[in-house]
């Protein structure tokens, strides 16, 4: 068994739960954090495999990432391809790095849309954000009855408490804003996704309106299963605060105050203790280090910029896009 592929054998009639990361080299230390946490969480019945959608990662990283693997927990690697699809996704991510703000123009955000039709031997999956720490058994949220939906994802808590996001997701997505999930979290319905032609879809959208978006991946997916998403327990993406409750089995450090990079931000001790379970620890202390006063007021002008953007597009006279038009 190769460094790229390993874990203890599955034997074909067990059950497997699927979960997948997507990341490039950059993103490695923190889906080690979030990896490590999950292996630290899981139930030792139950067998589970987490596929890494990687753009090329160095032999050092993936060598790295597989200590990970458990006894009941095997890791797999696999690269990103150039298909038709990649291609146009990441010609519009090109696009979009020259606007000011826009945190995510890389097209790693993308691959989870391609996650249904690359792995047809699963009929369902969890995916998560690199940036997600685990506090409960990943396996309950895959355990998740997701009816006739095809995905299941938390009401976006910044949507919802942020004006302009919220007026932004109304007006210019038409997607109401108590509708509309964070995608850092999902549980899909692999087969339904497969038959609905999911990523087929979004990628004709990006080609047909080009759109300068503020969140596009997960814009596109609001959009393209409006009406289609299960609204998750809190419990399963809870944003980071101060005296988080037991009750939080995965926190998400989404956006704002990175451990990584600020000292002193709520929950730092649940990502720091996961992450020196990994042989990414050094790096991310020195990592934080290196995010000096200027690099710190960079990141808070992108986010200013990010919300301008929101509050410029909410005022739109018509939606931005308009699915089946």
């Amino acid at each position: 068994m190769s460094i790229f592929n390993t874990g203890n054998p599955i034997k074909k009639h067990v059950k497997v739960v699927p979960v997948f990361l997507t990341i490039n080299s950059a993103y490695a230390p923190y889906a080690a954090a979030a990896i490590h946490s999950l292996t630290q969480h899981v139930d030792p019945k139950r067998y589970y495999r987490v596929i890494i959608l990687h753009d090329g990662l160095n032999l050092v990283n993936r060598w790295r990432l597989r200590n990970l693997v458990t006894k009941n927990v095997a890791i797999q690697f696999k690269k990103m391809t150039r298909s038709l699809y990649l291609k146009a996704i990441i010609m519009y991510c090109t696009r979009r790095q020259k606007g000011a703000g826009d945190f995510f123009s890389s097209a790693v955000y993308y691959y989870r849309a391609f996650i249904p039709m690359m792995f047809p031997l699963y009929k369902k999956a969890v995916y998560i954000d690199s940036d997600t720490i685990l506090r409960g058994d990943i396996g309950e949220l895959y355990d998740t009855d997701l009816g006739e939906n095809a995905l299941a994802a938390m009401v976006d808590p910044k949507v919802t408490t942020i004006r302009e996001f919220r007026d932004y997701v109304d007006n210019a997505l038409a997607v109401p804003h108590k509708e509309y999930v964070n995608s850092g979290v999902q549980v899909m319905d692999l087969k339904k996704m497969r038959k609905m032609r999911y990523l087929t879809t979004m990628t004709e959208l990006i080609r047909k309106y080009d759109a300068d978006l503020v969140a596009p991946d997960q814009d596109y997916l609001n959009i393209v299963l409006r009406g289609q998403i299960l609204h998750l327990d809190p419990k399963w993406n809870a944003e980071p605060v101060e005296n988080l409750p037991r009750s939080v089995k995965l926190v998400h450090f989404n956006l704002f105050n990175k451990p990584w990079h600020y000292k002193n931000v709520p929950c730092e001790r649940i990502f720091w203790n996961a992450a020196k379970g990994t042989g990414f620890f050094g790096d991310l202390k020195r990592q934080q280090a290196a995010f000096d006063a200027e690099k710190q007021k960079a990141d808070h002008e992108k986010v200013a910029a990010l919300i301008k953007k929101a509050e410029m597009l909410s005022k739109l006279k018509e939606p931005v896009i308009k699915l089946g038009d």
